[in-house]
């Protein structure tokens, strides 16, 4: 079977009815739909990972008006392709204005995303980016001031396998007299493989179809193990650089925290998968201070020998002393009182006037610092009882801020008991 063009492009939607997935925005009554029925279209930003319909709606909509369109994807584009844009505005060309689909805006620069704000506050320029990045870090702000920003989903799997029966059914159409025939749990496995990205999901499809021989009855049938070559493995979402690099090792740190060992193992695999060893190793060692703390402080040099054998070891070894770190540190006790307590004194340095060290405390270890009143009444703690004596240690205009306190857990709470019979 031959195609003239790739198959995700022949069979891309012409109406939001056969968008795929996105209900929380396209559907009866919802925001999408009520802004093409009103005919006056905002400035728009599109966020999304890839494959789930950002193209095909601003497509849609583009077509939907009586502006000039033009698309441009910022990968390739310049100022200058831009300028030509706003060179033809009030002109015969453009007698409605434009509407101007920009792709990948993330690859602008600022400079490149300024050239566009006049145009698009006037109305001149009605502009529909699309970006697979998070537009709060990456769209300028003045731009984005004057955009609506619409999120689109990774999309289901049934909403997937209707988007593989969609494109079975206009090929069945194109080619009359050629039986194709593909089982719903092959299209279920290809599109459960494909993570969300109906793109790459009908990309799998044509691959099977034109390497699928007819058999003797004339037929194509595509069959699972056809899938399976045609796959090469699960795809996964992650991108280094990218939104969902710090969204799983959130979920991976939440769930720690939360004492959830199956969730934990379950980002940790993620991790794992998208061989991000080092990532994993450092939010470990976090974790290991910041949410078991002193409840457990064994906890961070365990963890740290986990580290330090999964450095030495390598994928695909380094996930066992890596699982070992996770359910440890999900059993664990959990305190946050070290970083509250260093978080509490860091702000009061930036925000106080702390005033001076008391002079006892200043180091008298020099020729003149007795001159100087350095270290004169200085108590040596060890010279006393339980190595403890009374004095003053914070410096007189914060004499009496107190920063740690302890957790409720048996460690901290034991400690906590032992000081207040001492002093």
């Amino acid at each position: 079977m031959k195609f003239d063009k790739p198959l995700a492009d022949r069979i891309r939607p012409e109406r939001l009815d056969d968008v795929a997935g996105q209900s929380h925005i396209i559907g009866k009554n919802k925001i999408l739909n009520r802004i093409l029925e009103s005919k006056e279209i905002p400035n728009m930003i599109f966020f999304g990972p890839p494959g789930v319909g950002k193209t095909t709606v601003a497509n849609i909509i583009a077509k939907a008006t009586d502006k000039k369109f033009y698309k441009l994807n910022a990968t390739n584009a310049s100022v200058s392709d831009i300028k030509n844009i706003i060179g033809n505005l009030d002109t015969l060309l453009t007698p409605n204005g434009v509407l101007l689909y920009l792709d990948e805006i993330q690859n602008f620069n600022k400079k490149q995303q300024q050239s566009l704000l006049e145009y698009t506050e006037n109305g001149k320029i009605t502009l529909i980016a699309s970006t697979t990045e998070n537009p709060y870090f990456y769209v300028y702000n003045a731009l984005l001031s004057r955009s609506a920003v619409f999120e689109f989903k990774l999309l289901e799997t049934a909403d997937i396998v209707k988007g593989l029966q969609r494109a079975l059914d206009i090929i069945r159409k194109d080619h009359e007299g050629t039986e194709i025939e593909c089982d719903n749990k092959v299209l279920e496995y290809i599109a459960e493989c494909c993570t969300g990205d109906l793109r790459r999901a009908i990309n799998v499809l044509q691959l099977a179809m034109v390497t699928t021989n007819l058999d003797p009855q004339g037929r194509i049938v595509i069959t699972m193990d056809t899938a399976k070559e045609c796959l090469q493995g699960k795809a996964l979402n992650y991108d280094k650089m990218g939104d969902n690099h710090y969204d799983i090792l959130s979920a991976f740190q939440k769930s720690l925290r939360g004492s959830d060992a199956d969730a934990s193992l379950h980002y940790l695999a993620r991790l794992v998968k998208a061989g991000d060893l080092i990532s994993i190793c450092r939010r470990l060692l976090v974790i290991a201070a910041e949410d078991i703390g002193l409840a457990y402080p064994q906890a961070i040099s365990i963890v740290k020998s986990c580290v330090d054998s999964a450095l030495q070891l390598g994928f695909p070894e380094a996930r066992i002393p890596l699982a070992e770190a996770v359910i440890l540190l999900a059993n664990s006790p959990k305190s946050n009182s070290a970083i509250v307590a260093i978080d509490s004194a860091m702000r009061d340095i930036e925000s106080m006037d702390i005033g001076d060290i008391p002079p006892y405390l200043k180091d008298g270890h020099y020729s003149g610092a007795e001159k100087l009143g350095r270290a004169l009444t200085y108590a040596y703690p060890h010279s006393f009882p339980n190595n403890y004596v009374k004095q003053q240690y914070l410096p007189d205009k914060i004499r009496d801020r107190k920063y740690y306190v302890p957790g409720k857990n048996k460690n901290e709470q034991i400690s906590k008991e032992y000081w207040e019979k001492i002093k």
